[in-house]
């Protein structure tokens, strides 16, 4: 008896706990749907009309100069097979050059200092334009042994175009007060000694042995030997002895030069600043009788001019 009443009042039990949860899920309302007006309605179509009348016009993602047309009207085309035509930005311009792969630890010391300075020379046109370094490739090309680089112009005269050659001209770092004269100055003695002739106040040559800090083009730095301000020889230097007298010329500037004359200037600092100065010194001829020649001026090859007349060949 006393185990069927345990049975019964469980029973009851749970029945009882079941039904407070029954109840309240059955009496859970439903939310109504939203109501949409006419106006959302209308202001929808209108958006979707605007975003197919988009795919209607091709916009390009850059800023730039659009060259000649790939597909005229009629032309059968397909999605991502078909090229319209070509946009090349030219605001800013970006020029690639390559340099050899010793410069590279020098370049990259100096660039993590600060900006390299990039200066470029379109052909024909008088006067530099100048940049900024702005990337170095991530390898060396095996097969030139050069590296990469780019450098960014605003391009604000436009005077650079996509395509162009241009002579490009990269500066390191400025070396202010040094001494530079031009490399054909500069003559090679005994035990790998360099030397060059100094043209004195007398017009008389002294053989001075320099030190050279490098060569780069035309143009010699010289760290030990000479002072700003002394002339050196640039022509003739095979017919010279210390104490030789010299007539000398003053190197005429690009476009001045004349016959039996040839171009040439003073050397400049890295920093603008000029070196020392550059002079054509030539040994003055002597006639049969001993006498130097009056009146006449030595051309390139042994040529003489008399002043006031014609150009005179003689042998030497």
């Amino acid at each position: 008896m006393n185990v069927i009443r345990l049975v019964g009042a469980t029973s009851l039990a749970l029945a009882f706990a079941a039904g407070p949860v029954a109840a309240q899920k059955k009496a859970a309302p439903k939310p109504p749907k939203p109501q949409i007006s006419e106006a959302t309605k209308q202001k929808a179509a209108v958006d979707n009309a605007k975003v197919l009348l988009g795919y209607t016009t091709i916009r390009s993602p850059i800023d730039g100069r659009t060259g000649s047309l790939g597909l005229n009207q009629g032309n059968v085309v397909r999605a991502n097979d078909s090229m319209l035509l070509v946009i090349n930005q030219i605001q800013p311009i970006y020029v690639s050059f390559t340099v050899p792969q010793q410069q590279l630890p020098a370049i990259k010391r100096y660039m993590a200092a600060g900006t390299l300075d990039v200066s470029v020379l379109p052909a024909g046109e008088p006067k530099a334009v100048h940049g900024k370094v702005t990337f170095i490739d991530n390898t060396v090309d095996p097969t030139t042994g050069t590296i990469r680089l780019k450098a960014t112009f605003g391009n604000d005269e436009k005077r650079l175009w996509p395509g162009q050659f241009v002579n490009v001209t990269l500066t390191l770092t400025t070396e202010p007060d040094a001494i530079v004269i031009p490399a054909q100055a500069v003559q090679s003695g005994q035990g790998s000694s360099q030397f060059v002739f100094v043209v004195k106040e007398d017009s008389t040559v002294d053989n001075r042995r320099i030190t050279v800090d490098r060569t780069q083009g035309n143009e010699t730095v010289v760290a030990k030997g000479l002072s700003r301000g002394e002339r050196v020889v640039i022509d003739g230097q095979p017919r010279l002895t210390p104490g030789a007298k010299v007539e000398v010329r003053a190197v005429p500037g690009p476009g001045e030069g004349g016959p039996g004359r040839r171009g040439g200037g003073a050397g400049k600092g890295a920093g603008g600043d000029k070196g020392a100065g550059a002079e054509k010194a030539t040994v003055p001829e002597k006639s049969d009788a001993g006498e130097p020649k009056a009146g006449g001026e030595q051309g390139e090859k042994g040529a003489w001019k008399k002043k006031g007349g014609k150009p005179k060949a003689e042998t030497q």
